[in-house]
């Protein structure tokens, strides 16, 4: 269960239950599965919805281009990342215009702290 958390946008909540929906021993090393156990993990990975993994547990809901719930990870979660924030930067959200600037997002306080 744990190893699967070295995988950027796994979670150890996630990959609980992704183990639990593919019948796999959650108390296996990573280096225990068997190839088969492996696939089975990647399929549900790649299609969580179709294993019964409920959408509020994805960390992509409603997707800007496709409008689906997805679990994003690995390159194409920095992907997403990049074009959100590039998305929000062309339309001039504030949120958009703090990253461009580089200021703090989250309504932190910049007199003191978050200096170069």
């Amino acid at each position: 269960m744990y190893g699967l958390t070295a995988v950027k946008g796994i979670g150890r909540r996630f990959s609980n239950l992704l183990l639990k929906r593919a019948g796999v021993d959650t108390r296996k090393r990573a280096g225990e599965l068997t190839k088969k156990e492996t696939e089975l993990v990647l399929r549900v990975l790649e299609n969580p919805s179709a294993f019964g993994i409920e959408d509020w547990m994805l960390n992509r809901r409603k997707d800007f281009d496709t409008n689906k719930c997805l679990q994003v990870y690995s390159n194409t979660l920095s992907t997403s990342l990049r074009n959100d924030l590039e998305r929000m930067k062309k339309m001039r959200v504030h949120r958009g215009v703090r990253h461009f600037w580089q200021l703090k997002v989250r309504g932190q306080h910049t007199c003191t702290t978050g200096r170069n």
